[in-house]
């Protein structure tokens, strides 16, 4: 999947001397969704809890 999604190039200009203002524009996405970041954040604070959970019974186990 890219990164970026462009016009298709394929697409023939407009016809005629019409301007691109009369032109239906096509969506371009430029930057990811700002859920994507959020979801990043989770599954970054997720993992540094887990193993620091995980180096905490490392050390209950080893003070036994």
């Amino acid at each position: 999947m890219p990164d970026h999604t462009t016009p298709d190039p394929a697409t023939p200009p407009t016809a005629g001397g019409t301007s691109d203002a009369a032109a239906p524009r096509r969506y371009v996405e430029n930057k990811p969704p700002r859920g994507l970041y959020v979801r990043v954040f989770i599954y970054v604070v997720a993992t540094h809890v887990l193993l620091a959970f995980m180096s905490v019974l490392v050390l209950v186990a080893k003070s036994r």
